[in-house]
């Protein structure tokens, strides 16, 4: 799903406040009864899985605005206890979370079902109810991770996200409206769905299984009861459910949760990239011959990568074996690595296929996806040679990019004041002419090589 699909849509995280109805589950699968009946039942499943989903009841203070004339020494006379009025309020919201070890008491859930909680009280199948503590919490992944103390808990086996394919049956348990246990069914509608969060590391799983707000943390199973994924967020349009909704992998949940048990928190490896995706476009101007990866548009001195050997312009095309289909993918990959472990990059460098290993540093959100644009010629622009006197750092020949005119096919390009244009078609420019002549000589899509600020990347026009 492209971003100004996303943009088209409410997109909702599903912790709830207020009750509502629910929607009704729309697949069965035939199973054995207990009678060693065959008819269309989901029930042997669930007995062994529903135990294992629990409610969650978070409480949290609000800030309630003060009447600014509390502020204003003329009014203030007028109220009798101006300075004893409340300036925050008790909130309850409600989720799920999924017992993922028995032994320990883990519980994963949501992040945003927890955040800024200041009581957590998880209630189980069985009507126990047990305060709390959280271990952990990382909003890049939207995952975190509750602790409990009790006996006799019941656990989901983490199952292998990876291999999910598109139409095979889940089953979504949660707590949607705050009605209590609730199960739904539907399929795998598709994988690896971004563009939800710019900020986060998202690979999400996205189902027609009905799962409405409250159901933010529950489980997403497979057919053999595996916990295959976190129930994330849902496309509402109309505040419920229209059978569009996403769920963390389980993979990804698993190693957040392995660090959270360890550090208390996530830390992500370094690259040292600014990365974009490989369209067909770029690929063309670029002479690619590759269909899918993440093109490396700038290095950074010093950085894993440039101690590595990558170069602007590779493409890296897998990370450990794993394939990365663009930069949002490889974001995904090296953000969920630990700092000082090694990775294996395969990437594409004039034509040629090469591997290189990489010693990941200690970062935060460093592969950052940088979206192409295109337009049919770059008049608008006002161009002039780079001299000493701009002092761009790195940056010793190009074209400065003065002045667009708004509405132009420069501006629609994506090119804005103060971008220097360092190379056409991964060809050097200098001047005003070796950008005309470029522009002229080129048959097909042109890739403009741009500095801007601290960042290189590059722009697609026709």
């Amino acid at each position: 799903m492209t971003r100004g699909a996303i943009l088209a849509f409410i997109i909702i995280l599903i912790s709830v406040n207020i009750p509502t109805s629910a929607a009704n589950a729309q697949v069965s699968i035939p199973f054995l009864n207990s009678q060693n009946q065959e008819q269309p039942t989901l029930a042997p499943v669930l007995k062994e899985a529903t135990p294992a989903v629990v409610n969650i009841a978070v409480e949290s203070q609000v800030s309630l605005e003060r009447n600014p004339l509390y502020a204003d020494p003329f009014f203030r006379r007028f109220f009798e206890f101006p300075d004893v009025q409340p300036r925050t309020r008790p909130r309850l919201s409600a989720g799920s979370g999924v017992i993922v070890d028995a032994a320990k008491g883990y519980i994963l859930t949501n992040a945003h079902v927890v955040d800024g909680g200041d009581e957590i009280l998880v209630t189980l199948k069985d009507r126990r109810q047990f305060k709390a503590e959280l271990v952990g919490s990382d909003r890049g992944t939207d995952i975190a991770l509750l602790k409990i103390d009790a006996n006799n808990l019941s656990a989901l086996r983490l199952g292998d996200s990876d291999d999910l394919e598109v139409g095979d049956f889940v089953i979504a348990i949660g707590n949607p409206f705050g009605l209590g246990q609730t199960v739904t069914s539907g399929i795998v509608s598709a994988l690896g769905r971004t563009g939800l969060n710019l900020e986060g590391y998202e690979d999400f799983i996205q189902t027609d299984a009905p799962i409405n707000p409250g159901n933010s943390g529950g489980a997403l199973i497979s057919l053999d009861g595996e916990l295959i994924g976190i129930n994330t967020a849902i496309v509402a349009p109309a505040g419920g459910n229209v059978g569009i909704g996403f769920a963390v992998p389980s993979n990804m949940a698993r190693g957040v949760m392995e660090q959270l048990i360890e550090f208390g928190e996530v830390r992500r490896g370094r690259l040292g990239v600014v990365i974009q995706d490989l369209t067909p476009d770029l690929a063309l101007a670029l002479d690619i011959d590759a269909t899918h990866g993440a093109v490396v548009s700038q290095v950074e001195e010093g950085s894993p990568a440039d101690k590595a050997g990558v170069e602007a312009g590779d493409v890296i095309l897998s990370v450990d074996g794993q394939p990365i289909d663009g930069s949002s993918d490889l974001r995904n990959q090296i953000g969920l690595k630990r700092p000082g472990s090694t990775v294996s990059l395969k990437l594409l460098r004039d034509g040629d296929e090469r591997t290189l290993r990489a010693r990941l540093a200690k970062g935060d959100s460093d592969e950052g996806s940088l979206s192409s644009t295109s337009a049919p010629k770059l008049a608008g622009a006002k161009l002039r040679a780079l001299t000493s006197a701009d002092q761009i750092p790195g940056v010793a020949k190009g074209v400065v990019v003065e002045d667009i005119a708004a509405g132009s096919p420069a501006a629609r390009a994506g090119l804005r004041p103060g971008d220097v244009i360092v190379a056409i078609n991964q060809n050097p420019v200098d001047s005003v002419g070796d950008v005309t002549a470029a522009l002229d000589r080129a048959n097909g899509p042109i890739a403009l090589s741009v500095v801007r600020g601290s960042t290189r990347l590059f722009l697609v026009i026709r």
